[in-house]
């Protein structure tokens, strides 16, 4: 069990986390026609957008509620009231999340009444849906948010029975599962994830639903001031009616309490995909699940991860690693590092959470990438495992960065990259072991006589 270790600093240096609005405002871009209104100063929203349009390199509907030095002071439920019904005659769109940020958290703001509000004074919008969320800055970090976004969404929006009537029972057709999933989940794992549940003959819906929302493609539309795909808002009513509901990341497991006590689906829960142990137990599940045999293209798939773990382990067994990311997708990688032999010399994470008492690391520091470096250096680490912000260490410390997390905005596609399951974990064992190839760590190099140098010098001069 690792040790946490608390910040003592009063700042943060090149600080590591994102904050809980963004995290909350990816949640609400996993939906259908759907658009987050962060409340708070415009300078907030566009921060978080221009971290959303690098890292996914898409156009990203984000709005804000545009408070200022009057309404920070004088109140801002006007802006709140004024912003939805502007979006809702503008747009018209089957979901709008209202995240909070610092700012209207330290006003004291209460967004609920704004929104009571707002269904009072433009009775006209009472068909869409809006949900609120606290998710103030100033603590948590962007898995939290995420987290908080979806529990949120879930009480709001899922009844405590399905919605049909009498004469209405489930819904024919392909037996569903729930899965929920957390923030550090890719739309490339999501993919993955839909692909391996639907191999079982069962149809995923998934909670929140970025890889069909932000997988980057090309439509018809030139533009749209909503989200184009997603989970759709319809779907939400109709969870109670799957079969099992499946959760993925610890930090979700207090939207997944939230479900089961609404609809009474067992759930099962993985705190990650990432290494053989933790994908045979999800595969398990779902043959459990569905009552199918594994298919043969899983089958493959993990005697392929079983040779390149063998083909790795010359190179990663006894390799120092040095890690910074959220909780979740920091447990992950730790776990595929262990089973490979190698050593966590530096574990940093943003913000605290039980999940990190499982980390394979004598000890996980609360910190930011400052916190990273400084033991990284002292450890002799041979890799960084971060997202783009932590470059600049790798540069100074002479090492490569193998990115991972939000953001990552100097190279393209990290967001449709897949790190789960048997494929994902298979190709982050290759990457990692071409990385130390790349920089070798103490190998005896074969030794050449000053004398040969002699020698060649001069019957070069002779000739």
């Amino acid at each position: 069990m690792a040790s946490i270790s608390k910040r003592k600093k009063a700042l943060s240096v090149n600080p590591l986390k994102s904050s809980q609005s963004t995290g909350a405002a990816l949640a609400f871009l996993g939906f259908q026609k759907a658009i987050p209104m962060l409340h708070g100063s415009q300078g907030c929203t566009a921060f978080g957008k221009i971290f959303f349009v690098r890292h996914f390199r898409e156009p990203i509907p984000l709005q804000t509620s545009a408070m200022e030095q009057v309404s920070t002071i004088m109140g801002a439920d006007e802006n709140i009231i004024e912003g939805l019904k502007t979006i809702c005659e503008k747009s018209a769109p089957e979901l709008i999340g209202v995240p909070t940020t610092g700012l209207s958290e330290t006003q004291g703001c209460d967004v609920p009444m704004a929104i009571h509000q707002f269904r009072e004074k433009y009775p006209q919008y009472a068909q869409i849906p809006v949900v609120p969320v606290s998710t103030p800055d100033y603590s948590g970090c962007m898995e939290t948010g995420f987290a908080a976004a979806t529990q949120a969404l879930i009480e709001t929006l899922v009844p405590d029975r399905p919605v049909f009537d009498g004469n209405t029972a489930v819904r024919e057709g392909t037996p569903q599962v729930n899965v929920i999933v957390g923030s550090f989940l890719t739309p490339g794992d999501i993919e993955s994830l839909k692909d391996i549940i639907e191999l079982f003959g069962l149809r995923a819906i998934v909670i929140p639903d970025l890889s069909d929302s932000l997988d980057g493609h090309l439509t018809e539309q030139d533009f749209s001031p909503l989200t184009i795909g997603g989970m759709a808002v319809s779907e939400l009513p109709y969870l109670a009616e799957s079969i099992a509901s499946i959760v993925i990341g610890a930090s979700m497991y207090k939207a997944a309490d939230v479900l089961h006590a609404r609809t009474s689906v067992p759930d099962y829960r993985f705190d990650h995909l990432m290494g053989l142990e933790a994908t045979d137990a999800f595969i398990k599940t779902l043959a459990d699940i569905s009552g199918q045999p594994v298919p043969r293209k899983l089958e493959r798939q993990r005697a392929q991860l079983q040779d390149a773990m063998l083909d790795t382990h010359f190179m990663l067994g006894m390799a120092k690693v040095a890690v910074a990311l959220d909780p979740d997708l920091l447990n992950g990688f730790s776990q595929l590092l262990a089973s490979m032999g190698a050593e966590l010399v530096a574990a940093v994470a943003p913000t605290n959470a039980a999940i990190l008492k499982q980390v394979k690391a004598v000890e996980v520091k609360l910190g930011d990438l400052e916190e990273l470096e400084i033991r990284a250096g002292n450890e002799h680490a041979q890799i960084l495992i971060s997202n783009s912000h932590a470059l600049e260490s790798s540069k100074r410390l002479g090492l490569p960065l193998l990115r991972a997390g939000f953001p990552q905005y100097d190279q393209l596609g990290g967001y449709q990259r897949s790190w789960i399951a048997y494929q994902g974990s298979r190709q982050t064992l290759f990457e990692l072991a071409n990385m130390l190839l790349e920089n070798p760590r103490g190998e005896v190099h074969p030794y050449e006589s000053i004398l040969s140098q002699k020698l060649t010098t001069s019957t070069e001069l002779c000739l």
